[in-house]
């Protein structure tokens, strides 16, 4: 049902709201969290815990999002820019196997790691315990461990506020407590114990080397004056230090507050000769916190998250009482055998939008691949920013799913990755004016290919990442009509433009990208070459094309016409897409057989997902549903979740909601080695997203995917139920922000619409 801006602002009602009671929106268990893909993950966008909850052994890992190794990147000494034109020219005489040889030169270094702060303990004597529950309360952002210890109730309820910038942990037993709290890491640190008050000073790396990699001498290079520094600060005022512990020794309840800061100021500030003060302010930060009751603690927190996570509700229908009474991770089990549950399904999606809350709301240091949350110092990937899907993809549900301060945080990071992308345009490739950034970026910015010179190619050097990013930019405007925002950041915009414009060299009376590549993927030539480096890779002129359309449209709004008609220049001329033999959107420049038909990277289908150049119903468009056919549903969670979104853009609702389900199959905690282990793509039990390893972007995917099957929309009108699967035959979802800069109520019954609203 298609609805027209011009009666954006009207109601159309056809019957009441399909459901009015609330559905719950809490993750629940049994027993405490053994693995890290089974403990409640809390967070304020900058400090981040995770609680396993065990009686005796009460553990909290703990995180600051600003601690990495590493210090600003200063970029190339000499640039290396000649070697484009020397891989040009081989490209043009088809000696793919050179131009893989010779990309290695196009390589600069990889990104830094992000680091875990630590680990919180708290230690209880041995008892008797039943009656446990463990759960985490999406409405109030809350984790609560409830139990009884020998017969007596016990419970600890844990938050993460964003208001009073600390962890903070109540307990409350029927009988006195008696806990002692230790204070961990892994870093280099220093720990001392006095009054009530536990301080733990330490430092990460100045320099790190990612685990994929094998350098000469230490993966981790340690200096007292170099590098992040930080201090943590546990604060119990009913406690007393006992060597390098607090303990708490008969009171009935306590509150334990702990603060963190670094001395990370910038991603171009040295961290120690320009760093942030950060000993001080974390002492008071805590001492701040622990000042104030637990009921004004809580109170502000709740008050803080609602205001953020109350603007939209879901309601897919109702599950069978008997299964929504069983513990989450029994319940995710039953689903994956092919159990209905809406409610789950429903979960699922606000949980991506509780985790989006919870990791993004430090400016100029965005969600991670691993949102907020890492106990790992070697983590998978280094834990960092991979912007050839990853990192766009945690921010897709930001707009629609009514969190534009959410997205703030990634626009603020595009500022600073312009600022050394203009450095990687110049000095990798040759171009200037511009700004690009590769494959992968960290807390520092770094834009460069990575790869030192051993990268395989088909990942180190792709250069796309800034053109996809800031894509964003024109999505934000859409979304919230803010003039400022557009205004300020459509220079950044305008760069990734720039670098597109520069970049692209003619072939045929078409413009197109040389050297170029499809991310991660290997095409195969008919001679039999297995070739990473080419010309005009499908994915690199969709990015391309959508960078330059945001772009020029950006550019007409702020009243920039000398770039506007150089952007509509270029536009006609680019190479178009091409349906290859087998009927499928052709991924590379000649219709080149694909090692891996089935792989789970579908960059060339961008112009469907998130782009808006195929529109449903083309060739084009049964071209790329073609391809996922091949492509299949088993592949890995965050391949999932852009999946669910390009079946749900194709308006194939069906398989939208098969792959949706599939992004919810049950996956084992990966320590776990028993007989009845599941591998692969899903879901952990703590509804963690399973690439897997853990990454967060196939929550955040998957939350996309339910608002795109549910609503879609345009600057010129928002659609409702453009791939409503079955399986949701009603339902309602309040709170939607549209491409036409409005909020959207809608409920629907036996399929069709019983009631819309549109409204500023």
């Amino acid at each position: 049902m298609k609805i027209p801006f011009f009666i954006a602002c009207g109601v159309l009602s056809l019957a009441s709201w399909a459901c009015s009671s609330p559905q719950p929106l809490e993750l629940h268990y049994n027993g405490p969290a053994t693995y890290f893909e089974e403990a409640l993950p809390l967070g304020n966008g900058r400090l981040g815990a995770l609680v396993y909850g065990d009686p005796c052994q009460f553990r909290l890992s703990l995180n600051d999002i600003t601690l990495w190794t590493g210090e600003p990147d200063r970029g190339l000494e000499e640039p290396v820019y000649p070697w484009v034109e020397i891989v040009r020219e081989a490209l043009e005489a088809e000696d793919y196997a050179q131009a893989d040889t010779l990309q290695t030169h196009l390589q600069g270094h990889f990104s830094e790691t992000y680091q875990p702060l630590g680990k919180l303990l708290l230690q209880f004597p041995q008892a008797q315990i039943s009656q446990y529950r463990r759960s985490l309360n999406l409405a109030d952002a809350t984790a609560t461990v409830s139990y009884l210890r020998d017969g007596k109730p016990f419970e600890a309820r844990c938050f993460v506020s964003a208001p009073d910038s600390a962890i903070v942990i109540r307990l409350v037993s029927a009988e006195p407590l008696e806990v002692s709290l230790e204070l961990s890491s892994e870093l280099p640190h220093r720990t001392e114990a006095a009054g009530n008050t536990l301080i733990s000073d330490g430092y990460a790396a100045y320099h790190a080397y990612p685990g994929y990699f094998t350098p000469k001498g230490e993966r981790f290079s340690y200096d007292p004056d170099r590098g992040i520094h930080y201090r943590t600060v546990v604060l119990c005022p009913q406690a007393q230090a006992q060597g390098e512990t607090l303990h708490i020794s008969g009171v009935k309840e306590a509150v334990i507050v702990v603060a963190n800061q670094t001395s990370f100021n910038g991603f171009d500030k040295d961290p120690v000769k320009e760093g942030r003060e950060y000993k001080a302010s974390a002492l008071a930060q805590a001492s701040a916190a622990a000042a104030k009751p637990w009921k004004a603690l809580q109170k502000r927190h709740r008050a803080d998250y609602q205001e953020l996570f109350n603007r939209v509700s879901l309601d897919l229908g109702r599950t069978d009482p008997a299964v929504s009474a069983l513990p989450t991770d029994e319940q995710l089990l039953r689903y994956a055998e092919g159990e209905a549950n809406p409610e789950l399904e429903a979960l699922y999606f606000q949980y991506g939008r509780y985790l989006l809350i919870s990791s993004s709301r430090t400016p100029g240091v965005p969600a991670n691949l691993q949102g907020l949350w890492n106990e790992s110092m070697d983590p998978p990937w280094s834990s960092n920013y991979t912007t050839n899907i990853n990192l766009e993809e945690n921010y897709w549900p930001a707009e629609a799913a009514a969190l534009p301060e959410m997205h703030e945080v990634l626009l603020s990071f595009l500022h600073n990755l312009s600022v050394t992308g203009e450095r990687s345009a110049r000095d990798y490739y040759g171009v200037q004016p511009g700004w690009c950034e590769a494959h992968n970026t960290d807390i520092w910015a770094m834009t460069c290919p990575v790869g030192l010179g051993s990268g395989d190619p088909s990942w180190a050097n792709w250069n796309m990442g800034g053109a996809w990013l800031s894509t964003h930019i024109w999505e934000h405007w859409l979304f919230t009509r803010n003039r400022e925002d557009l205004e300020r950041d459509y220079p950044v915009l305008k760069g990734a433009a720039q670098f597109c414009m520069g970049l692209l060299v003619k072939k045929d009376g078409k413009w197109i990208t040389s050297p170029s590549t499809s991310p991660e993927n290997i095409y195969i030539t008919p001679e039999g070459y297995h070739g990473r480096t080419l010309y005009g890779a499908t994915a690199d002129l969709a990015l391309v094309r959508e960078c330059l359309t945001d772009a020029l449209a950006a550019a007409r709004e702020v009243g920039d016409a000398a770039f506007a008609n150089e952007v509509e220049a270029v536009l006609p001329d680019l190479k178009e897409y091409q349906v290859g033999a087998s009927g499928t959107l052709q991924e590379w420049y000649y219709d080149w057989a694909d090692e891996d038909p089935r792989h789970r990277h579908q960059s060339h289908l961008i112009g469907v997902y998130p782009g808006h150049q195929i529109g449903a119903g083309s060739d084009l468009a049964q071209a790329a549903h073609r391809t996922l056919e091949v492509k299949g549903f088993e592949t890995t969670g965050w391949s999932c979740g852009w999946r669910v979104n390009l079946y749900a853009r194709l308006r194939d609702g069906e398989s939208a909601y098969k792959m949706y389900r599939r992004l919810l199959r049950y996956v084992s905690p990966d320590g776990y080695q028993g007989a009845d282990a599941r591998r692969g793509g899903g879901s952990y039990p703590n509804l963690l997203d399973a690439h897997s390893p853990f990454q967060i972007d196939g929550n955040f995917g998957g939350c996309a995917g339910v608002l795109e099957m549910l609503v879609q929309s345009t600057p010129d009108g928002v659609e409702a139920l453009p791939a409503l699967p079955s399986a949701w035959p009603s339902g309602e979802i309040k709170g939607v922000r549209t491409r036409t800069g409005q909020t959207l109520d809608l409920s629907w019954k036996n399929g069709k619409v019983t009631r819309l609203k549109l409204s500023k």
